[in-house]
């Protein structure tokens, strides 16, 4: 019910734009190779092939409605003792994630749930108070931070009360208005979930269907990416410097696409087996770093708007590692079939 109200109020929103002054056009497309769903495809052989059941996927991904707050800096949280009225502490959790407690020094809070965070700060006073019993409250939420990008009015970071979705972080990141003086949904957005992740979302679709799976729920740190209508790009992943997405030209190159990426990671080793990924058919194919140094080989590669092109950690160069570590991978443009199943 939460869902599709919010659903039904980003109709009303994007309607009540309607008198807003005119600005460029929306600029709301995705690449087309997203647009399918994730199917097992022609590959080479021996290569395993993407296999995804995009319901499970999209269970996978997204977290669970009732899952227990994580404390996150920039939390403001009381720390409560019982019978000790005296001892009551009101501190922030640090960037590093920890917080000072008198006499015990520094304690790391950060990932923890209410309950493991009192047991943890019980844990530091135990050498100086002996059955103390404590208890830890949020009084103001700011970890729950979710990045929205690109064809947006606000770009930047939103930060939520409770946990946070696809479609408040769209509304308050600020639909651009089109040539109608309306405001457009996008036609597809990507959220990215740290440096092995990228989801597609065919917004427009599931919004314009009613789909609850429109107000997808996200997780703090979590990127939303909405693309230009003329961008073709890819996506790089694993051990970079930059993860995310990364625009594709008519001169792009491997070798451009992940120095475009800030270069390998440290943990990438010196010639990992780079591992370009097509979502829509779950073909893989394999390029060895070194042969990047060789022009021809390097020229040999072509790039496809909406590939993965992923850099595995070394000592996991497997090609199959790709596919555990990007799972759920797989395209919201599915679940619209699937309506009567949700």
């Amino acid at each position: 019910m939460i869902r599709c109200s919010a659903i039904a109020g980003l109709l009303l929103c994007v309607a009540g734009l309607g008198a807003a002054p005119a600005q460029q056009p929306a600029r709301d497309s995705f690449p087309d190779t997203a647009s399918r769903p994730v199917q097992s495809g022609s590959a080479a052989p021996g290569t395993p092939t993407l296999k995804l059941n995009p319901l499970e996927a999209m269970r996978r991904f997204e977290p669970a409605e009732d899952e227990e707050y994580r404390l996150g800096k920039g939390d403001e949280i009381q720390i409560d003792f019982a019978g000790r009225p005296e001892m009551q502490i009101k501190t922030v959790v640090g960037p590093d994630g920890r917080i000072t407690v008198p006499l015990s020094g520094e304690v790391m809070l950060k990932g923890l749930t209410r309950s493991e965070a009192a047991s943890t700060i019980e844990s530091a006073l135990a050498s100086y108070y002996a059955n103390l019993t404590v208890q830890v409250a949020v009084s103001k939420y700011t970890a729950n931070r979710v990045l929205i990008l690109g064809a947006v009015e606000h770009p930047g970071m939103v930060v939520f009360d409770g946990t946070p979705t696809l479609l408040e972080t769209l509304t308050r990141g600020g639909l651009l208005v089109g040539t109608n003086k309306v405001a457009q949904i996008p036609e597809r957005c990507a959220i990215y979930r740290g440096s092995d992740q990228v989801l597609w979302v065919e917004l427009r679709s599931l919004v314009e269907s009613g789909n609850a799976m429109a107000d997808l729920r996200l997780r703090r740190d979590d990127v939303v990416y909405v693309p230009d209508i003329s961008e073709r790009f890819i996506s790089v992943l694993g051990e970079v410097q930059h993860p995310g997405p990364v625009p594709l030209t008519h001169n792009s190159t491997l070798a451009s696409v992940l120095a475009d990426a800030g270069g390998l990671a440290e943990k990438a080793g010196t010639n990992p087996h780079i591992q370009i990924v097509d979502p829509t058919s779950g073909a893989t194919r394999v390029i060895l770093f070194k042969d990047l140094l060789n022009p021809v080989k390097s020229l040999e590669i072509t790039l496809r708007p909406g590939e993965i092109v992923y850099v595995p950690r070394s000592g996991f160069n497997r090609a199959t590692y790709v596919l555990e570590r990007l799972s759920p991978l797989f395209s919201l443009a599915t679940v619209a079939a699937y309506t009567g199943l949700l």
